[in-house]
Parts: structure tokens; sequence; C-alpha cells
């Protein structure tokens, strides 16, 4: 194991033990009615004394061996017993036993040796008030290491499923994180619960206690809230995916991430939006990116001079080039005069491209503009473009005024 590992697994035990020190009426009630715990302890250390007596040498030598004992004991586990077991695990077709028994090496070898630390501390004849310190440290460090171990295994469990999701390329792909980090908060409450509970204090008054007060949490964080249950909404509903390119209310981009309070999209300007969860309940959300064609409708104009056996001619040309180009999807074709502009002949053209990807849509459009436009100019026709024309009048000459001239 790392060493970060155990100086953070150390400093979390002493952390929880200064705790634990600091209840001095859990001392009181566990001198008055000893728990599960304290009766355990005081019979292990009955046992371990007979054994021993009351020699202080002997229990020195004694506890000395016990934490050899452990630490040998943990060495043969990693070593011998694992890798019987991992060698079983690689005949199995699913790789889970794998990982978990990867996964699970560290709490296991760290459960063994601080039983044998905890049970080298048990055969010495110790103050009553540090004995006590050593059982509540014993109580958390063992509650510790389960719950470590619950962790490991439930992040090994949601990674594999997630890579398996991936591999099928499940709607549900995105949210196995999501779902990962809720069963860690989960199994991270319930840890810190039982850990209080083991240490004496009473839960029932401290859920009550935390329940006046999380009202008052639950009003100040009302949007935190909003957002966690879109992001509900978003798992259940499978709107998209990440890599999708959708448009969430006025928002267009590809989905980069999607967390607990809000998801993120990458614009085309390449800019990062994020978006809370609560939205996604609200919003019409389009999905492109689950599109079988991309459709194509546009609308080019020929001059007035055209003739209607020309317009024939150059409707039938744009269809036949549409029908044979391989990228244009054949269940839907339209091209029809539909129209006088004011200064051109409309002509729609409406097609669907096979492939819905935007590059090769656009690819498609050129491709199919060039054709149209070599078709035009073999026909003799042009296109329009706004035109105006001014009709002037001529006027008859002035005829010159007759008789005298005013004065």
């Amino acid at each position: 194991m790392k060493f970060w590992r155990v100086f953070i697994f150390s400093a979390l035990t002493l952390t929880l033990g200064g705790v634990a020190l600091l209840g001095q009426e859990v001392a009181a009630a566990a001198a008055a009615e000893p728990s599960t715990w304290a009766k355990g302890w005081t019979w292990t250390k009955q046992i371990l004394l007979l054994q021993v007596g009351e020699n202080a040498y002997g229990r020195v030598l004694a506890s000395l061996g016990i934490l050899l004992a452990a630490v040998l004991l943990r060495r043969l586990l990693v070593t011998a017993v694992f890798k019987v077991l991992k060698k079983l695990a690689s005949r199995t077709a699913s790789q889970l036993d794998d990982k978990l028994f990867t996964g699970l090496e560290a709490p296991l070898s760290v459960f063994l040796l601080a039983l044998g630390t905890f049970l080298a501390l048990a055969i010495l004849n110790l103050d009553p008030q540090l004995d006590r310190v050593v059982l509540w440290l014993f109580q958390i460090t063992i509650m510790t290491v389960i719950f470590w171990g619950f962790l490991r295994a439930t992040d090994i469990v949601a990674d594999h499923l997630h890579e398996q999701a991936k591999d099928k390329n499940l709607g549900i792909t995105p949210f196995i994180p999501l779902i990962k980090k809720t069963l860690r908060v989960f199994f991270v409450v319930i840890g810190v619960i039982l850990i209080i509970q083991n240490m004496g204090y009473s839960v029932g008054s401290l859920l009550a206690g935390l329940g006046i007060g999380g009202l008052a949490v639950a009003l100040a964080a009302q949007d935190s809230l909003s957002n966690f249950f879109g992001s509900l909404v978003v798992a259940v509903d499978r709107p998209f995916k990440l890599g999708d390119f959708v448009q969430i209310g006025a928002n267009m981009g590809t989905v980069e991430e999607i967390g607990l309070r809000s998801s993120r999209l990458r614009t085309p300007q390449r800019t990062l939006v994020t978006i809370p969860n609560k939205m996604m309940a609200n919003e019409v959300i389009t999905n492109f990116s689950v599109m079988s064609q991309r459709r194509v409708d546009q609308t080019i104009g020929l001059t007035y001079d055209t003739t209607p056996e020309q317009m024939e001619a150059i409707l039938d040309d744009i269809r036949t080039l549409l029908k044979n180009d391989p990228g244009v999807h054949q269940d839907f074709l339209a091209v029809n005069f539909l129209g006088y502009g004011a200064s051109s002949l409309d002509i729609s053209i409406i097609y669907f491209s096979a492939d819905p990807a935007i590059v090769q849509s656009f690819a498609l459009r050129e491709r199919i503009n060039l054709a149209i436009m070599r078709a035009v100019y073999a026909r003799g026709l042009s296109f329009a473009f706004p035109t105006q024309t001014v009709h002037v009048a001529t006027l008859p000459p002035a005829t010159p005024p007759t008789g005298p001239l005013p004065s």
C-alpha cells in the first residue's frame, strides 16, 4: 500500500479516536453498562492473560509475538492466499472477480494488521482509562476498514458495469458514474452513523437534531436539491449521452459531462456551457446525434426568360442527379417548380442525406449544388438575382403659350 494511503488511514483513525476521547458521558455509560465490544474485549484479554500469566516480561514478549504473527500472516495472505484466489479468478469468463480480489487485497491486509496490533495491546496490563481508549480506537479502526472495503467493492462493481455498458453502447452508460457517486455518499453516511453508534452516542437524538437542522439546510439548498432531482430525471429518461450533439433551450453543443449538479456542453464556438440539471425537466431537449438522416431544404431561382420546356428539362435533370447520388437517401425526394418570385422562377429542392454526420452532410450538399450548377449552365439557363425594371413614360412636347404675354 502506498505511503499516502497509510497516512490518510492513520490520520482518520486518530481523528475519530480524538473525538471519542471527548465523550466523557460515553465513558461513564460504558463503565455502567459495558457494550458488546467491551465484553468481547474483556473476554479476549482474560483468555490471553490466562495463557501468559502475570509475568510482565512474558506479556511484553507475547505482545511482540502476536504483532509479528500478524505481520507474517498478512504477508502470507497477500502472497499466497490471494495469489491462489487470483489464479482461480483468471479461469472465469468475467473480469469482475479478478478486479474484486485485487481491490479488496489492501483493506483485508490492513484489517489483519489492525487486528493483530490490538490483540498485542490487549495482552498488556494497561491502565483502565488507556485500555478504554484502545478499545475505542479498535472499534473505529475495524469499522473504518470494513466500510473502506465496501467502498472499494462498490467502485469496482460500478467501474466494471460502466465498461460493460460502454462496450455495448447502452443508454445508461453516462449515468453510471452518477450512480457510483450516490452509492459512495450513501455508504459514507451509513458508515459514519454506525461508527458513532458503536462509540456509544445516541444516534436517535443525533438524527432528530439533524432533522431539525436539515429543514433549514433544505430550504437554503433548494437549488441544489432541484439540480439533484433533475439529474435523476436525466438518468431515468436518458435523453442524451456523453458525446451527443444536443440543444437544451437556447444552448447547443456536445455533451462533455453529466454531473450531480450540472451538465456541460461544448458549443460549436468551442466555449464550455454549464447547465444546471434542474433545467432538464423544464426545457425542450433536441438530440441531433440520434437523427437517422439529415434534411436538406433549399430553393433556387431561374430567370424569367426560362421557357416551360426548359423548366421541365431542368427539373428532370435535378431529379436524376439526386437519384444517382449514393449519399442521398432515396425514401423521399422532392424537386418541384413551386412559385413565381419577385425576380425569379423558384424551384424547391428537398432531400435527406444518408449520413447524418454534419461534415458528411455538408460535403453532400456541396456536391449536389455543383451538379445543379452544371446542369443549369448546360441547358443554357441562368440563375436569377434581385432585379428591378424601371419603365420611363415619354411625354409629348410642350405647346408654347399663345396671346399677349402678361405685363
